[in-house]
């Protein structure tokens, strides 16, 4: 028997890890096992014709949120191409399906919750040409009671996928998995239902981390949902990591507040550049956190961020989700300002999401919410947050992405956040400006993206105010941006004297005595008046140094 085990991935560079780990412990008594991985970008037809190409007699796919509707369109095509062919899905797209799915998609096996126990025992039974037994984790047409997860006591138990080389190092982007479950139980994450964690033993992840290193995969993400649930086993992780590493760049989702000191102190040597925490904040409203199950306290939380932002060179990414019970719009605005002040390095908003089997879908009545009976199932409105204010939000959660993470507006960010008091404040503002203008659902330049500014800078301010914001957009603009002399935007003073212009001269010379010349070296000066660290008219002379292996790098010059 020849079995496909398959998926679509939102991107090429992603990797499958569920597959490799599923084809890992089936082994040779599931007959020949193929793994082919393809993308929800590619035309339906190519995808089909590629999958019968396989000559299989099975096809077994993952199926998550961004490829449901996709999968279920090539289960329709394959059984109606030929009618012998088995068809198997698992994920968590598929666990919590009704009986009357069977019907409606003509497969023949749905595999729930975690898969590699119910695969086996259902591919080894159709390999000796038997009716599989049910088995926890598994339902078929004839059983189609949905019945609990079979949970391996030792994930050891799968051999390694990396090890067997059956997972792709190639893509520059590869998840690695070192514990399964979750010790909390918030009420909108499919954790929620098996507080339980399962770690695999510290002498195979080692192992395998050491074959990824080795292989200088750019990128290892760790899919773990509270990665440092144990300080002593992420403390010994992370140590592995600082001593082996190669040029890997590492992703953690961790619990900031649990983090020791001792954990505070070893971070503290990890070099810039290899570590990423992605941490979950979700609200600051504790009524809010109490009602989803969130277990965090937020005082922690907040100095252990400072903590890291201050002492280390991790970078840190933060998350708030809009929508959760109890949080108005004016609320989360407040929420978004705490967490900002944080000072992270990145901010994303997301509206909750209603996952099939997640308790907080359970309690959507409770609550009040309305949400998309599709995938991804994002809130529409509940009692708290109008529809209108949730997209005010998903507004603001865009503008933070152009102007905070891009991190392309420093000066006039912080210039704007004193002004309004509040960050929120003017990113409400600012939103109002976009949606009156048409232009969040459009693409423009970096240079359009400025003068866009400028013109939203213009109908909002005047007077030394305006010439004040203008000159602080001019000088973000030159930090990424090339200004060439002639063509720059008009929010710049280009007027300089006979005097200032041999001294620009002069000086770019002087500077450029000291520097290796690699590459192409241009300059732009302009005439300032306000700017905060300088009183009165001051030259700022940006110089642009490209190189080959770098790009492009300004250094800014004062007169």
């Amino acid at each position: 028997m020849r079995t496909l085990l398959t998926t679509l991935h939102s991107k090429y560079i992603h990797a499958s890890l569920a597959l490799p780990c599923l084809a890992a412990y089936c082994g040779e008594e599931c007959g020949d096992l193929l793994i082919r991985e393809y993308t929800v970008n590619e035309p339906k037809e190519a995808v089909l014709a590629q999958i019968i190409a396989c000559e299989v007699d099975v096809i077994c796919f993952s199926v998550y949120l961004w490829n449901r509707l996709a999968t279920l369109e090539l289960v329709e095509c394959l059984k109606r191409i030929n009618v012998n062919l088995k068809i198997v899905l698992g994920g968590p797209e598929v666990s919590f399906e009704d009986e009357s799915f069977f019907n409606r998609h003509q497969v023949d096996a749905l595999i729930c919750g975690e898969g590699e126990i119910p695969l086996k025992s259902l591919l080894s039974s159709w390999v000796k040409g038997e009716n599989s037994a049910p088995v926890a984790g598994l339902r078929l047409p004839d059983h189609p009671e949905c019945n609990h997860s079979s949970l391996l006591p030792s994930l050891d138990a799968i051999p390694s996928p990396f090890a067997a080389g059956l997972v792709d190092l190639t893509r520059g982007l590869v998840y690695y998995e070192s514990s399964r479950g979750c010790p909390y139980t918030c009420s909108f994450c499919m954790s929620a239902l098996d507080d339980r964690v399962r770690s695999f033993s510290l002498e195979r992840i080692k192992s395998d981390l050491k074959i990824l290193m080795d292989n200088r995969v750019a990128q290892i993400k760790f899919v773990d949902r509270t990665f440092n649930y144990n300080n002593q086993r992420s403390r010994e992780i992370f140590d592995f990591i600082r001593q082996h590493n190669h040029s890997s760049h590492f992703h953690f989702e961790i619990g900031a507040h649990l983090l020791e000191e001792a954990t505070l102190e070893l971070l503290k040597k990890i070099p810039e550049g290899m570590f990423q925490f992605e941490i979950g904040v979700q609200s600051t409203l504790p009524e809010t956190l109490q009602r989803v199950g969130r277990k965090a306290s937020l005082p922690q939380l907040s100095e252990n961020v400072r903590y890291l932002q201050e002492k280390t060179t991790i970078h840190l990414h933060l998350d708030l989700i809009a929508g959760l019970p109890g949080e108005n719009y004016q609320q989360f605005l407040k929420s978004i300002d705490w967490t900002c002040a944080l000072g992270a390095d990145h901010l994303q908003i997301e509206p909750v999401k209603l996952l099939p089997g997640a308790p907080l879908r359970l309690q959507a009545k409770e609550w009040g919410i309305k949400f998309d009976p599709n995938p991804p199932y994002t809130i529409l409105g509940s009692k708290d947050l109008e529809y209108s204010e949730l997209e005010r939000l998903c507004g603001i959660g865009h503008l933070l992405d152009l102007f905070l993470n891009s991190g392309r507006f420093v000066f006039l960010l912080n210039k704007l956040t004193l002004d309004f008091s509040r960050l929120s404040l003017f990113l409400e503002d600012l939103d109002l400006y976009w949606r009156e203008n048409n232009l969040h659902y459009s693409r423009r330049s970096l240079r359009d993206l400025y003068l866009e500014v400028d013109r939203y800078l213009q109908q909002r301010f005047d007077g030394e105010k305006l010439a004040e914001y203008r000159e602080l957009l001019g000088r973000d603009y030159a930090h990424h941006e090339r200004v060439v002399s002639g063509s720059s935007p008009d929010f710049f003073n280009t007027d300089l004297n006979e005097f200032e212009s041999d001294a620009v001269r002069s000086r770019v010379k002087q500077e450029l005595d000291g520097i290796e010349r690699s590459g192409k070296i241009q300059f732009f000066a302009a005439p300032f008046h306000h700017l905060p660290e300088h009183s009165g008219r001051t030259i700022l002379i940006f110089l642009y140094i490209a190189k080959t292996s770098a790009g492009l790098q300004v250094k800014e010059l004062t007169l």
